[in-house]
């Protein structure tokens, strides 16, 4: 027989197979496009905007749909009912973590973010007891986070009314209340290691949010044998982890267990505890990699919102006043805002709600997985199967939030002007820094607008608020601006 013939032959029944696989694997399984053998249905999502792909798909196949992404099959949640009725109404059987291939690589399943099942409920215990003792969400971490932001004032001061790239200051801010809570101490922000991690987290965010990372995820065996700026992102993660690692070391050095310092000296005195226990989850490697989550969790997302934050309010010069008049009446300029001011303050509140509604900084979820078989809507999804979280369509649902593109703080208010509290602003099982993602945003952004004006150094009809890319997260574009003292 002719070679050619041989090859057609081979190649359509390897496509029949592939087919015939998914579509036999998937009959249970919600609707959704058909996909093409191996490659799935990669080539109907746009990487730059996954987002808007998912809205697209939904207004065919409605809010509970199958894609496969690769071989294996993913089920989409979009819209508030679907979500809400599987983060909020049957959140554990959706708690399970899944697959996230490049993400993987840097942890053998340890930590907090990266972690499942039992293991990930004893870390996830632990770590929040011990946050709430070093003060998550209480008095002493707001004393943490003022001060931060009167150190915050005094770096822009320096700028002498300069244009500037705020990128640094706004991530050495959030970077620090993380500092003093892992290391007990917070870095100058000229510090060669702070800015190393500002540049690694930075870089990292992009790289996690460009499609060729999307095409890693799909396709696992890239990440080993290929070059590419996923290798950048893992050096980095490496990095980083050495930098515990030799941070964890001085702590061992000086532990005294009956005065606990920071996060760190609770999870060594807690491997202390457990020495004898064979099936510990608390090592050495656990505590890095737990170290590196709240890292990741507790500063890149602060940090770019609020970057994205002051670029709208650079954009809003009319909406940035009402916000410095609320601050004048309510705070003055003689001390420091504290979170008690927020319930006097409906409009700086709604703002900062809206800021992060608007910039829609997490178009999807991580990407979770069930945790057992379940019926949802009358399909029935097997144990294990990856789920994805459209945001987008929550935080942009028209009805709930009209003309949901413009940036409107009206958003949040009620006729009389009040703030009102919308069930959209969801926070699923796995958020562990929703509250004080929210005290520093309202702190941080009312101090800087304590003290300053925002000025632009170009024409306002030419400053560009669209991301970069709306990827694994919707990247700011770069800005200069100058801080003008009052």
């Amino acid at each position: 027989m002719d070679l050619a013939v041989i090859l057609v032959l081979s190649l359509s029944c390897l496509i029949f197979f592939s087919l015939w696989r998914q579509s036999s694997g998937g009959r249970k399984l919600p609707p959704g496009p058909t996909p093409l053998p191996i490659l799935g249905n990669i080539l109907q999502i746009d990487a730059k905007n996954i987002g808007r792909s998912l809205s697209n798909l939904s207004k065919v196949y409605g809010p509970v749909f199958t894609l496969y992404l690769g071989k294996k099959p993913t089920v989409v949640l979009h819209g508030y009912e679907a979500v809400k009725e599987a983060l909020i109404d049957r959140g554990e059987e959706f708690s399970g973590r899944g697959s996230f291939p490049v993400v993987d690589r840097t942890s053998t399943g340890l930590g907090i973010i990266l972690s499942n099942g039992n293991r990930w409920k004893e870390m996830r215990r632990f770590s929040v007891s011990t946050l709430r003792s070093f003060g998550m969400g209480k008095r002493n971490i707001e004393k943490c986070v003022q001060e931060e932001a009167r150190c915050l004032v005094e770096e822009l001061r320096k700028t002498k009314c300069s244009p500037c790239d705020p990128t640094l200051y706004l991530g050495c801010a959030p970077c620090n209340v993380i500092c003093s809570i892992v290391f007990h101490n917070r870095f100058d922000y000229k510090d060669q290691h702070l800015l190393s991690f500002l540049e690694k987290f930075d870089e990292n965010l992009k790289i996690l949010s460009s499609p060729w990372i999307q095409v890693c995820n799909n396709f696992p065996a890239l990440i080993d044998y290929c070059p590419g700026s996923h290798k950048i992102f893992l050096k980095n993660i490496a990095d980083m982890k050495q930098y515990f690692f030799e941070k964890i070391k001085e702590h061992q050095e000086s532990l005294d267990i009956n005065n606990p310092r920071d996060f760190i000296d609770c999870f060594l005195i807690k491997m202390e505890e457990e020495k004898y226990n064979q099936e510990t989850e608390f090592t050495t490697e656990a505590l890095i990699t737990t170290v590196n989550d709240l890292f990741g969790a507790g500063t890149e997302t602060v940090s770019s919102t609020l970057k994205y934050g002051i670029l709208l309010l650079l954009k809003y010069p009319e909406i940035t006043a009402k916000v410095q008049e609320e601050i004048d009446h309510v705070i003055g300029r003689h001390r420091s805002p504290c979170m008690q001011d927020k319930s006097h303050m409906p409009y700086t509140e709604a703002v900062v709600h809206e800021i992060q509604r608007y910039i829609d900084l997490l178009p999807t979820s991580g990407p979770r997985a069930t945790t057992c078989d379940i019926k949802f809507r009358n399909y029935f999804i097997p144990k294990g199967t990856t789920i994805i979280v459209s945001l987008t369509s929550v935080l942009h649902d028209s009805k709930e939030f009209p003309n949901p593109e413009k940036f409107d703080p009206g958003h949040f208010l009620d006729e009389s002007g009040k703030f009102k509290k919308s069930d959209y602003f969801l926070s699923g099982n796995r958020n562990y820094f929703h509250c004080l993602a929210r005290m520093e945003l309202f702190l941080f952004v009312t101090t800087i607008l304590q003290n300053f004006h925002l000025k632009s150094v170009v024409d306002l009809k030419d400053l560009d608020i669209t991301p970069v890319t709306r990827g694994f997260a919707s990247v700011p574009p770069k800005y200069q601006l100058r801080f003008v003292p009052f």
